[in-house]
């Protein structure tokens, strides 16, 4: 059983891994993350490698990735899940170009945990802005 902090981690990673690779921008997010929102001002930062890890391990076992959908979505309370959408979003958005194996990761995961069209398309459209390049 994973606790909420571990869900976002997992949601973060999958959309980061989604593509075959880990970009160090993405990389980089994730950290961001996980040390400044307040969401996880009560996780011990110095977990967030072995957490990664432990993600990255269950992707490479049979149907990996929709286990480890199921495993955000069994422990992530209902009013964290468009949460754990923007931050997948964020992390496919960092850097600079999503692939069509993130987005495909993105609506698996919107349909997964139950967010609704509207919500994630603002979502989007946030992500976007927020890493946006010239």
């Amino acid at each position: 059983m994973i606790n909420h902090h571990v869900a976002l981690i997992y949601a973060m990673v999958l959309g980061a891994a989604a593509d075959g690779s880990l970009a160090d921008s993405e990389l980089e997010t994730i950290r961001d993350i996980v040390e400044h929102l307040p969401i996880f001002a009560d996780f011990e930062h110095g977990n967030l490698v072995q957490v990664a890890s432990a993600c990255t391990d269950l992707l490479t076992v049979e149907d990996g990735i929709d286990a480890v959908i199921a495993q955000i979505k069994e422990n992530l309370p209902s009013r964290l899940r468009a949460t754990a959408y923007a931050l997948a979003c964020d992390v496919v958005a960092a850097d600079g170009e999503a692939t069509q194996e993130e987005l495909r990761y993105l609506e698996l995961l919107r349909h997964e945990i139950e967010v609704d069209r509207l919500t994630a398309a603002a979502v989007e459209r946030g992500a976007g802005a927020r890493y946006a390049r010239i």
